[in-house]
């Protein structure tokens, strides 16, 4: 289990644990929580310091000051023109950018169940952290876009989690065109799950959200989730020969046994009791 009281993380996001779950609030409220390189960083290292802790289940990402995140920060594109010119080199624009993929990336695979509470601006690489959640919920007037294109530049890093979430038809619409839209329409697209009408309707929905995680055995879900992301990479053969033996070792492991005689007595398994 890894100690979180520990974890010296950087004031853009704020940290909060109930039980299994793992809240990581986005925490630039001035900006509309544009990721700096500092935010960047600090998300890294909680999500690697969490990697092989089993007792958190879930990290739910969240921002502050009623906005999700409003993409990059232009302050440190700034900072990064001045570094190139002394430099004489577009490299500090290379290694910012593939950072910022390599976070990404870094979310995308985690074996916590990802949950996304999607508010306010959710642009850019707001819009590249909302794809790669498990689950999105979304509030139906949050605002939804990609507008790199439209500033000169282009979806460097978030492109490929953008074409896996919704396909590769809508995402050239949307990145081509800049277009702006709205939780209604993110649903539609596919980019998120279930859109709220008001605060409280969101917060109802995220609540039933954590007890259907916590329903789900804990290794069962980690070890799930990492067979999803195989199968848009690894010939279906070998996959499904080596998934086979996953379920044998799950159905005679700890967590289904209790599982089954659970379902039979008629009770929550205790995965799901200990929390309730």
């Amino acid at each position: 289990m890894s100690n979180l009281d520990t974890l010296q993380v950087d004031d853009s996001i704020q940290l909060e644990r109930q039980g299994s779950i793992l809240t990581l609030w986005l925490n630039r409220p001035e900006s509309r929580n544009a990721m700096s390189l500092n935010m960047v960083n600090a998300i890294q290292q909680v999500f690697a310091h969490i990697a092989e802790d089993t007792s958190i289940r879930a990290v739910i990402l969240r921002g502050k000051g009623g906005h999700f995140c409003a993409g990059g920060d232009i302050k440190d594109m700034a900072g990064l023109r001045v570094e190139a010119a002394n430099a004489g080199s577009l490299q500090p624009y290379v290694d910012f950018n593939r950072r910022f993929g390599a976070m990404i990336e870094q979310v995308d695979q985690a074996p916590q169940t990802v949950v996304a509470i999607l508010e306010g601006a959710v642009l850019g690489g707001g819009f590249g952290l909302a794809c790669v959640s498990d689950v999105a919920i979304s509030r139906d007037n949050a605002q939804f876009g990609l507008p790199e294109t439209g500033l000169g530049v282009l979806p460097a890093q978030i492109a490929p989690f953008v074409v896996k979430r919704i396909g590769l038809t809508q995402a050239r619409r949307l990145a081509l065109l800049g277009l702006r839209f709205n939780g209604e329409t993110a649903l539609k697209l596919g980019v998120v799950h279930e859109v709220a009408s008001d605060e409280a309707a969101l917060e109802q929905k995220l609540a039933e959200t954590v007890q259907q995680i916590k329903r789900a055995a804990p290794l069962a879900s980690r070890t799930t989730k990492a067979l999803l992301h195989r199968t848009l990479n690894e010939p279906l053969d070998t996959l499904l020969d080596d998934a086979a033996q996953q379920f044998a070792q799950a159905v005679g492991g700890a967590e289904g046994q209790e599982g089954t005689m659970a379902f039979i007595q008629k009770r929550l398994p205790t995965w799901a009791m200990d929390e309730q």
